[in-house]
């Protein structure tokens, strides 16, 4: 991935469980939506009446936005037409999101892992002659599922 080095973030899709269904392999150079956030319910307890009690709620995941990026498969397109024309299924990915450690390329620092992606919006770049533009200008994934971990 050496043409991918002034990328900071690669990002890999798969179809299905494991390393050899990759539908794409990329390199962006931004990514914003990496949060999770829970909404507590609240309990009121009878005979407590120093507050309320509070309760984990259900966790939310924003959209995943990737800008600016280029990739080595022309699959992005074909993923998101083929969820725009399934009447009410879309095709769900398993998506890792590295961030490039810059003292070691080869080892990510960080590695974000969803579940379940599918993409909702799809932006190619403005055609010029004049200008140097790059192959996907933003991506948007929604999906079902977080998880950060630290490469050993």
């Amino acid at each position: 991935m050496s043409e991918f080095i002034a990328y900071r973030f690669h990002v890999y899709l798969y179809l299905r469980e494991g390393d050899d269904n990759l539908l794409c392999r990329g390199a962006f150079s931004e990514v914003s939506g990496l949060e999770a956030s829970m909404a507590p319910k609240t309990y009121k307890e009878g005979g407590r009446n120093w507050g309320e009690v509070q309760l984990a709620g259900p966790a939310t995941f924003p959209p995943i936005v990737l800008k600016r990026g280029i990739t080595e498969l022309a699959d992005l397109w074909n993923w998101f037409d083929a969820t725009t024309r399934q009447a009410n299924y879309g095709l769900r990915c398993r998506g890792r999101i590295e961030v490039i450690n810059p003292d070691q390329p080869d080892r990510p620092a960080l590695v974000w892992t969803l579940t379940n992606a599918m993409a909702t919006k799809f932006k190619g770049p403005d055609l010029s002659s004049t200008a140097n533009q790059v192959a996907v200008e933003e991506l948007q994934l929604v999906h079902e599922g977080l998880e950060l971990s630290r490469p050993s």
